[in-house]
């Protein structure tokens, strides 16, 4: 089997094990099927997630001009707490902004490789989660845009951690802790204009991953460096391909790459 397509980040599934999709415009791999198989994956050419053309690509799959211009790459995406839509003013495209800024947004404790606090919109539960590799999360917030849910963030990023150890999320050291304890005692953090809020009966959830092997150590792939890659694939967490040499294959970071998928 080979196939040939853009990147763009997996479709995941929550069943009892998360199941994965490359989805391509006219055909799509189901990931899973492909575990304890020998693949290659070869980086053919590029193409911009906006523009369309191949072009270098320079963050989040665009190219560097449609990066620093349209309202998909804007500064609030990464900082929530640099949204404006609520007060009606632009960054790039208003109407765009409003769209996504202006509709329920969960700030929630999620453990990959240790708790760390973030910031999805609601219709996103639980795929943010599956794409963090984590195994176990809880929401604590849900607010009416991604200005509130912003600060909250920043205030509680001073009790607890906003990023993931990618390295120990995907060797499965993870860190075991009573998630609705922990989330109990940062609520007192919380901005005073966002404790009406606070969600109560907040469901705890539980995350597993189609892993049949976990990596005592990863080296990461990098097909820009490296245009080609061959290994059997032992696992998928997170948007990471593990294979069985330790491996490991970022597939957010491809995004924007025309790529050869040929199962051996």
């Amino acid at each position: 089997m080979k196939v040939t397509g853009t990147v763009r980040k997996m479709q995941t599934e929550i069943q009892e094990q998360v199941q994965y999709y490359l989805v391509f415009p006219d055909q799509f791999v189901h990931m899973n099927q492909l575990l304890d198989k020998s693949i290659t994956i070869k980086h053919v050419a590029n193409e911009c997630l906006n523009c369309g053309l191949d072009k270098k690509i320079w963050r989040q799959g665009f190219c560097y001009d449609c990066f620093t211009a349209i309202p998909q790459a804007g500064d609030w995406i990464m900082k929530p707490e640099l949204s404006k839509a609520h007060l009606d003013e632009e960054d790039r495209d208003l109407e765009y902004e409003k769209k996504v800024q202006l509709q329920p947004h969960i700030v929630y404790l999620a453990n990959s490789s240790n708790i760390k606090v973030g910031v999805t919109r609601k219709s996103q539960i639980p795929t943010r989660w599956i794409d963090q590799g984590a195994h176990e999360a809880i929401a604590i917030l849900e607010t009416p845009n991604r200005y509130l849910a912003g600060i909250s963030e920043v205030a509680l990023k001073e009790h607890v951690s906003d990023k993931t150890n990618w390295r120990k999320m995907l060797t499965n050291d993870v860190e075991d802790v009573d998630l609705l304890r922990f989330r109990e005692s940062l609520l007192q953090h919380l901005p005073q204009e966002v404790l009406p809020y606070t969600l109560d009966n907040a469901k705890e959830w539980e995350i597993e991953f189609p892993v049949l092997e976990y990596p005592k150590k990863v080296k990461s792939v990098n097909l820009t460096k490296t245009p080609e890659h061959n290994g059997v694939l032992k696992g998928i967490k997170g948007q990471y391909l593990i294979f069985n040499d330790g491996h490991v294959m970022n597939l957010r970071s491809h995004e924007g790459f025309v790529i050869d998928i040929e199962v051996h």
